[in-house]
């Protein structure tokens, strides 16, 4: 039989073009695809399934606590991520929480391949964690950082947020585009187990994060 695999990003070009990678892949047939956490669940349910490959940064339900419920409710279900971080402590916790694989979205078609038989064989694919230069010698550089695994330019977004900065004025002001912020800011609330702007704000107030002028 063949090795079923359900798609799940919220980004359809990208998933175009998984799929055309997939179906080269003789051993492989593709399921049907989902734009979120929600709807992959959803699928699940009615859709049998041996493998998931998965966004982690997903609208409705993100890859983090998608991946806490599918390790409980599909335990045999191979799972593999994508993502576009490659910070050690966040390759970790996908690995801690069941996952079989962590793929840079930069992946070569040849190594995506790869990355698909040898977990549908039971290996696991995880690429070597490298961290941004801009972030390698300021990552977790004092104990605050380090305890609530902050990057320094996370630190950076949350003071930014604590001016009231929308999006938009972030992206200008760091020369990043709005989804990277956006991506930032569901990170920073996961980190600091918030649900909202407002509690972002309330830690920055409370450990004086606002950005000096």
């Amino acid at each position: 039989m063949p090795i079923r695999i359900l798609l799940a990003d919220d980004h359809q070009l990208l998933m175009d073009g998984l799929i055309a990678i997939i179906r080269e892949l003789p051993d492989f047939e593709v399921m049907g695809t989902v734009n979120n956490g929600k709807q992959l669940l959803q699928k699940l349910g009615s859709t049998p399934c041996d493998m998931v490959l998965m966004d982690l940064n997903m609208p409705e339900l993100d890859g983090i606590e998608t991946l806490k419920i599918l390790s409980g409710e599909y335990p045999a279900l191979k799972v593999l991520v994508l993502s576009n971080y490659q910070q050690p402590e966040l390759i970790q916790e996908v690995k801690t929480l069941g996952a079989n694989g962590y793929l840079m979205k930069s992946i070569s078609a040849p190594d995506l391949k790869s990355a698909l038989l040898a977990v549908s064989q039971g290996q696991l694919w995880f690429e070597e964690a490298q961290r941004p230069q801009e972030e390698t010698n300021s990552y977790f550089i004092d104990e605050f950082m380090m305890k609530y695994k902050l990057t320094k330019r996370e630190v950076e977004i949350i003071g930014m947020i604590a001016e009231q900065l929308t999006s938009k004025e972030i992206s200008d002001t760091l020369s990043i585009s709005e989804f990277t912020v956006g991506t930032h800011r569901k990170n920073i609330m996961r980190k600091l187990q918030v649900r909202n702007m407002a509690g972002i704000i309330s830690f920055a107030n409370e450990h004086n994060l606002r950005r000096k002028r």
